[in-house]
């Protein structure tokens, strides 16, 4: 049987040969980047703050906290990104995000998988950012949970929604000052049947994080329903330079 899988793979590969999802071009094995995109992609990479996951802009050879998480206490216990958030990153976030191209899936659990290695012996569920139900109706699906589920089958943890709840319809935050965000996201979030995560580490999924605003909201309702650390993974984070 895996001798007739992988020739049947090889026949579609023949005669839909895989191609890079920014450019097109070509590539070798499905859900890959070609190799001049994935040079372009601003990955961030150590040395970086052990809390927040803020890149350095100078190399150390030990961990580090950044100045912000040294001297303001976190909601969060950790927090880790694939890439910046830029004009190019874009290309992949907003098709995923917004275009029904959940084909992406796979891409981006990789990357996910990489960028937060050093979380997930540590943790115990992972829940995606949820959608309002208006919202979800329009898009159809909840690309933070798409990621949460395949993750969670790559590393063999649980993953649940229906457990933290979106119940404020909140306005797109695109074009929203760091103030304007956390009053737009001011207990927008509930949670429902806490039994899953009393006591737990649970890992946030979401696809962007601009001001930490709307995980931090979410941090909030699942410490109050019992859950003892939060850590947040994302496939962007918004860096100022």
């Amino acid at each position: 049987m895996p001798f007739f899988s992988d020739a049947f793979k090889g026949l579609l590969n023949f005669i839909f040969p895989p191609q890079c999802p920014i450019c097109k071009t070509r590539v070798q094995n499905v859900h890959t980047l070609c190799n001049e995109c994935f040079g372009h992609i601003r990955f961030i990479s150590k040395p970086y703050c052990d809390k927040c996951g803020r890149p350095f802009e100078f190399q150390i050879t030990e961990e580090y906290l950044c100045g912000t998480c040294l001297t303001k206490k976190q909601i969060f216990h950790k927090a880790r990104a694939v890439f910046k958030y830029d004009d190019f990153s874009k290309r992949l976030i907003l098709p995923f995000k917004h275009s029904d191209h959940i084909e992406l899936t796979a891409l981006l659990t990789n990357l996910l998988f990489q960028a937060g290695s050093d979380l997930f012996a540590e943790i115990d569920i992972l829940i995606p950012v949820p959608l309002h139900r208006y919202r979800l109706m329009k898009r159809k699906y909840n690309q933070a949970a798409l990621l949460a589920k395949s993750l969670s089958h790559r590393i063999k943890k649980p993953f649940a929604t229906g457990v933290l709840l979106r119940v404020k319809h909140t306005q797109s935050q695109g074009h929203m000052k760091r103030t304007q965000r956390q009053q737009n996201v001011s207990k927008a979030f509930e949670v429902k049947n806490n039994q899953k995560i009393i006591g737990k580490h649970v890992l946030l999924i979401d696809d962007v994080m601009t001001s930490g605003a709307t995980l931090n909201e979410c941090a909030k309702a699942l410490k109050k329903a019992g859950a003892q650390r939060i850590s947040y993974l994302t496939l962007a984070r918004v860096l100022k330079s």
